[in-house]
């Protein structure tokens, strides 16, 4: 029987829980301590999944059994049985946070549509003008590449990438990001800072490409067009000089 439905993930998890019944292990040589890391990471995983109501105990007497190869506890039967409610509990939880996330978020939309300053174009993008470039500053094409500063949030506040927090601005094709972006960075000159709330459908929709982001999520960014590679080399200078990477 196939026993992956958490994967390898679940299997490395135990390694830190085996024989902790009594005590807590030590965590001072690195074996130790890379051991903790990988539980860690792995319980992080499983809450991601909605399974917040794993019994460390029973995973780890699994793990245990299986490493000094003792008989299984449980027939074939009765795991795949039990493996298939765990799989159809954790597939309804997702179901129901990502209807929980569009509801939230098609609100925000409407909401953020309304305020003063946002304006909406025909794909559903909204952004916010903050500050201008110089007129006549050039704007890029799709097939340019962009010096852009950004941050990205959820509609919470959390951030979930941000260059000026890494305080060094990104070098980014055009025609290579999502398409709020392309969007968004070909209405923009070289020195504007806007604000730019994208919906998910513009964003990554269903398919999270990090487990910051939930799915279906809208994203908001502050972004700033430093310049346009073999562009204007003025429009250029001066966005570089209100770069937030040297505030």
């Amino acid at each position: 029987m196939k026993r992956n439905l958490l994967a390898a993930s679940v299997a490395l998890s135990a390694l830190t829980l085996v024989g902790c019944g009594e005590k807590e292990p030590e965590l001072e040589t690195s074996i130790q301590q890379a051991s903790y890391g990988i539980g860690l990471n792995m319980g992080e995983s499983l809450l991601q999944d909605g399974l917040d109501d794993i019994d460390p105990q029973a995973l780890a007497l699994g793990m245990q059994d299986s490493l000094e190869k003792k008989e299984p506890r449980i027939g074939e039967e009765e795991l795949r049985q039990a493996f298939t409610e765990l799989q159809t509990r954790a597939e309804e939880r997702a179901a129901g946070l990502v209807n929980e996330t569009r509801e939230a978020n098609e609100k925000y939309l409407t909401e953020n549509a309304e305020r003063e300053g946002v304006t909406v174009t025909d794909s559903g993008l909204q952004y916010e003008v903050i500050e201008s470039g110089a007129d006549g500053a050039a704007k890029p094409d799709a097939d340019d590449v962009v010096t852009v500063h950004y941050e990205g949030k959820l509609v919470d506040g959390t951030v979930f990438d941000s260059s000026l927090s890494r305080g060094e601005p990104v070098d980014l094709p055009v025609s290579g990001v999502i398409p709020g972006w392309v969007e968004a960075l070909q209405l923009m000159q070289v020195g504007d800072k806007w604000k730019v709330t994208i919906p998910s459908d513009l964003a990554y929709g269903e398919r999270s490409p990090s487990p910051v982001i939930p799915p279906n999520s809208v994203l908001v960014f502050d972004m700033e067009l430093l310049g346009i590679e073999g562009g204007d080399a003025e429009g250029e200078a001066e966005a570089e000089g209100e770069s937030p990477a040297d505030e």
